[in-house]
């Protein structure tokens, strides 16, 4: 899949689950350090928290260059109770975790109550600013609400992602502002996702991340087919198209950025 020499790139979300990669996890990351990517934030999110312990597992057998994130996806906060609650400060504050989430609101498929959704989300909130770690959020068609949500339950203190970016500028400001890092996934590689690419083009280098949300939403040219980390290259390749610059700038910026938000660095195989 690599076809030139690029240095570390870093997927900043992926899900690993066995559910989605019935082989396991260890293949995956093989093929991704095979194209250049040496650096991987594992997502755990679900129904219930058996994902979020997977991919803690999953970022203690691989520490070298696998961290986690663990948190209730806003199509779950339906199944959010007081005992996972209390769960997931414990997972959250584990030393491998750098991030909670991802966490946030849906209103394009309203799996969950919106309502309900937005109550999960706050306690989200709650929970990244008590253990200090960053915020990993998911927002689709839901601009508004989630950039209300996060600075009324001040998540300015700790900052963090918004994962797999499909808003405008106006957003993106709002979120700069807000002390929040801007992910771009495979959408960016997408021909009609315009304001994604005036995003990409726009926002300041040091703010910007790359990411896959393997299993889903695979960069071109392989749309259409299960995503896994070692595509998130031509992901960063077409954030590098649209700044005029080399891929290795874009790769060395966005690695550092990954690196400074999630406080640790991420050491390429020997």
């Amino acid at each position: 899949m690599m076809t030139e020499h690029v240095p570390i790139l870093i997927d900043t979300h992926c899900h690993l689950d066995g559910k989605y990669f019935p082989g396991g996890a260890s293949d995956v990351l093989s093929r991704a350090q095979g194209a250049g990517v040496h650096g991987f934030m594992v997502i755990g999110v679900g129904e219930t928290l058996e994902p979020a312990r997977e991919a803690i597992r999953i970022a203690t057998a691989h520490s070298e260059y696998v961290t986690a994130a663990v948190g209730i996806h806003p199509h779950d906060a339906r199944h959010f109770d007081d005992a996972m609650d209390r769960e997931l400060v414990e997972l959250a504050a584990q030393a491998v975790v750098r991030a909670v989430g991802e966490a946030g609101l849906d209103y394009h498929y309203d799996h969950s109550p919106r309502g309900v959704q937005r109550d999960v989300f706050a306690k989200a909130i709650a929970i990244a600013r008590q253990v200090k770690k960053p915020l990993v959020v998911h927002t689709r068609s839901a601009p508004s609400d989630t950039l209300d949500i996060l600075a009324s339950e001040g998540a300015a203190d700790v900052g963090g992602i918004i994962h797999c970016f499909s808003e405008d500028r106006t957003f993106a400001e709002r979120a700069l502002d807000l002390g929040f890092y801007l992910s771009f996934s495979g959408i960016v590689t997408f021909k009609n996702a315009t304001s994604v690419h005036d995003v990409a083009a726009w926002a300041p280098l040091d703010r910007v991340l790359v990411e896959t949300d393997s299993p889903y939403l695979a960069p071109v040219p392989f749309r259409g087919k299960p995503c896994e980390p070692a595509m998130v290259v031509h992901t960063a390749r077409r954030v590098a198209e649209l700044r005029g610059l080399a891929l290795k700038v874009v790769a060395e910026a966005t690695t550092a950025n990954a690196e400074r938000l999630l406080g640790r660095s991420f050491a390429p195989p020997m």
